[in-house]
């Protein structure tokens, strides 16, 4: 049996934007989907993926 692994993120840090740019605008760099929730955390924009939960600080 073959797994693939395709996580490439830690989904419990906190990307900054400016630091890891998009690799597609719009989409998730860990999973390419384009569903995100945004929330405010001690003061910062925060965009998580509803997929995968990988999460970036925009």
């Amino acid at each position: 049996m073959i797994t693939i692994d395709t996580e490439k993120y830690d989904l419990n840090t906190i990307y900054i934007l400016k630091e890891h740019p998009d690799i597609k605008s719009g989409r998730c760099d860990n999973c390419n989907h384009a569903a995100f929730h945004s929330y405010i955390q001690e003061g910062k924009l925060i965009r998580k993926c509803k997929n995968c939960g990988m999460m970036k600080s925009i």
